[in-house]
């Protein structure tokens, strides 16, 4: 299959060449789609003679390109209209009657310069479609939000990931303003779905990206204010599958300042090692790494409702645990050797001693977040 795609340099369009890339070269498996496909990619600096070559040997026509932002008005008719009618009379001229599949806006339904321009363009390729017998798709998309997306342009979300990630100022006119939003891999999956022939089709005969997230300009600026803050409390933001939380925090990073992506974490030292704090969930606890010098001993405490899960992943040595009620002591030899995960129960004092010649590296994962005002610990030797 050879796929056109108009706009491909832009954003949605850079992010359904990568996705198809991926299936093309193997390394994305998750579609029911050949790897057989060549992709002609056409932008605003592409030879426009490529047009008629493309055009005459593709088998789909993804048509992303247009205008969003222009200086003059008229050229919102001049890209969303002129350049739709300039690509679909290259397809009529070489007698190639390819499915096309057209990016509009839900402004299209507004009575606006770029609304007209998107209506106009909507018209003629549903016209095109039925005259000429081609399968036509039509997306009226909502705003859309995801990694690639130009900041300071025509997108608030992006505009706020970026500045927020680059300590720059934001202007939230209305935070009650109710915002209907689709997640940039949920459109090339429909996209793909299309190609496909299982578009998801409304009754009026408009495509249409299943997912639609609703949310408030106030609650996506606090959302993206609390990202950048998990870096200095540890907090790792609660990401349900497929919520929009997931898909805003995906994006806020890959906003992030190239020489900022990693930050500092607190060590706690001492001549016995240096114990670390990682990450913190209220809903799925903390993880730390202990570092322990040869020969040395940690813990000797236990717990009543906190428990632990313990992974030495370099070095070696022994977990030893003992019902705080009972002298049998259980000994687990442990090793970067060879990785294995000890629950600590609780009741159980516990301790973990290196027994060999380097340091020790320990990953510890707690049920709950450290709170100095009830630790729930106990000291008592093993």
């Amino acid at each position: 299959m050879k796929i056109l795609i108009t706009g491909a340099k832009g954003f949605v369009g850079k992010n359904l060449v990568s996705t198809l890339n991926n299936i093309k070269y193997g390394k994305d498996k998750s579609f029911s789609l050949s790897n057989d496909i060549t992709i002609f990619e056409y932008d605003i600096d592409t030879p426009e003679e490529l047009l008629d070559k493309y055009t005459a040997e593709c088998d789909f026509v993804f048509h992303l390109a247009g205008v969003n932002r222009p200086k003059d008005e008229k050229e919102f008719m001049e890209g969303n209209f002129g350049f739709t009618s300039v690509l679909l009379e290259k397809l009529k001229e070489n007698e190639n009657k390819a499915p096309v599949l057209i990016t509009s806006s839900i402004q299209a339904a507004l009575d606006n310069p770029y609304g007209k321009s998107k209506k106009a363009g909507e018209d003629l390729l549903f016209g095109y479609g039925k005259e000429n017998g081609v399968k036509v798709f039509v997306y009226r998309l909502p705003n859309v939000f995801g990694k690639w997306c130009r900041p300071n342009y025509n997108s608030a979300v992006a505009t706020f990931c970026n500045n927020i990630a680059h300590d720059l100022p934001i202007t939230v006119n209305d935070r009650s303003y109710m915002m209907n939003l689709v997640y940039v891999d949920d459109v090339v999956c429909e996209f793909i779905n299309a190609l496909n022939n299982t578009a998801n089709l409304k009754e009026d005969g408009y495509c249409y990206v299943p997912t639609v997230h609703q949310i408030t300009l106030g609650e996506i600026v606090d959302l993206l204010y609390s990202y950048k803050e998990s870096r200095n409390n540890k907090e790792i933001p609660y990401l349900k599958p497929d919520s929009f939380e997931k898909k805003l925090y995906s994006t806020y990073l890959s906003y992030l300042p190239e020489n900022e992506f990693s930050y500092p974490a607190k060590m706690n030292c001492d001549d016995r090692g240096s114990f670390t704090e990682l990450f913190r969930s209220n809903e799925r606890g903390q993880v730390s790494v202990n570092i322990s010098k040869p020969g040395i001993t940690k813990g000797n405490h236990w717990h009543h409702t906190k428990n632990e899960k313990f992974v030495v992943v370099s070095g070696k040595g022994v977990i030893r645990f003992r019902k705080i009620d009972s002298d049998e002591v259980i000994e687990y030899y442990v090793s970067g050797e060879k990785i294995e995960i000890v629950d600590i129960p609780v009741g159980y004092t516990h301790n973990i001693e290196n027994l060999g010649d380097t340091d020790m590296v320990t990953i510890m994962w707690c049920n709950e977040c450290f709170d100095p005002e009830k630790p729930d610990t106990y000291f008592l030797e093993v």
